[in-house]
Parts: C-alpha cells; structure tokens; sequence
C-alpha cells in the first residue's frame, strides 16, 4: 500500500528537507486490495450487528449447541476432580483418601489397632493425629513414625506429613458420684 492511496492521493511532505516527496503511482492491484480490506471489514461489522440482534431476540446469552463448551454436564467425578482443584482441596482430599487406605498403608496388624483421626493441614503444622487402643501399640507407631511419614511422603507428596502425633488409649468416662440414672450423659442432659 502507498502513502498516496492512503492519504487520498496527496503527497506526504519529506521529513529532511520539508518539501513534497513524490510517490509513485499507485496501480489498480493496490486500490483493488485497499477496497477488499475496507469492504471485508464492513461486511464483519455488519454480521457482528445481525449476531447482537439474534441474540437478543433470542432472550440474549449463549445458547447450547452441538459443540462443548464450559456449560456442558460433566460427569460426577470430573466434576468433584474440577471443583477439588478450583477450590485448593489437592492436600486434604489425598490425607482423606491414606485415611481410607490406612490398612494398605500401614498393614493390618497397625491397623487394627490405630485409627487415624485428623489431620491438621496448616503449612507449619502438618500433623497427622493417629490414636491407639493401648499403650504398647502407641509404643510402636512413635517407633514406626519416621518411617511411617516417609511412606506418607511417597505417596501424598514430599512435605505432606511432617510428624505424627500419637494419643494413647482414652480413659473411661469419669462418673460423679455413686448415684447415677441409666442412659444419663451426666449433669447436661436435661438442659436440652
């Protein structure tokens, strides 16, 4: 394209010497190109304005067609898979899902006898609180953690687990008092 089809055929002063440069002529090719782009332009300016008033005849907004697009169904478990990733749940989900496979992970003798009951995900904590129903397997899951959090490591990621915290058996129920009712879950029971 020339400076002369573009500026209505006049010539463009020389920036040196700030006399009028001349341009050489411009050739019916160049306005035949010149005339397409201006005429290519229009006709899309013209089919955006027919899409808009489709549109809103239409009630407005996108329509579902035979494409995919974001406001297709998915299926449940891809949608949970989305959703866990949009909301940054990657962490937790996979501590829910060791708690889930703690026999395989652990082995069935551990497993019998600890139970894991929570995690705290806190980036300096990151601590999984494992219980034991006595005293002696408490013993051996504090001996077994290093290991045991290496394991956890591997599978969740590195950094996941930084310690496991151990609780020993939990004690009966203290009982206030020689007299008690049956069923009573002490002195609060009957405020509601």
């Amino acid at each position: 394209m020339s400076g002369r089809a573009e500026n209505g055929g006049r010539a463009l002063p020389d920036p040196v010497s700030g006399a009028a440069a001349k341009q050489p002529e411009v050739s019916g090719v160049d306005l035949a190109r010149v005339a397409l782009r201006a005429a290519k332009e229009q006709a899309r300016a013209r089919g955006d304005a027919a899409q808009q008033k489709k549109q809103a005849r239409r009630g407005g907004g996108l329509r579902s067609g035979a494409r995919s697009d974001g406001r297709d169904p998915l299926a449940l478990g891809s949608a949970i898979n989305r959703l866990i990733t949009e909301r940054g749940w990657e962490t937790p989900a996979a501590v829910g899902g060791v708690m889930g496979r703690w026999t395989q992970i652990v082995g069935d003798d551990l497993a019998n006898h600890c139970v894991p009951l929570r995690y705290d995900e806190d980036p300096a904590e990151r601590v999984l609180t494992v219980q034991c129903d006595s005293t002696a397997w408490a013993t051996q899951l504090r001996l077994l953690a290093p290991q045991l959090v290496a394991r956890l490591n591997t599978d969740l990621g590195h950094g996941t687990v930084r310690m496991i915290k151990v609780l020993g058996p939990g004690g009966p129920q203290r009982k206030f008092g020689p007299l008690r009712a049956p069923g009573s879950t002490g002195p609060g029971d009957t405020y509601g």
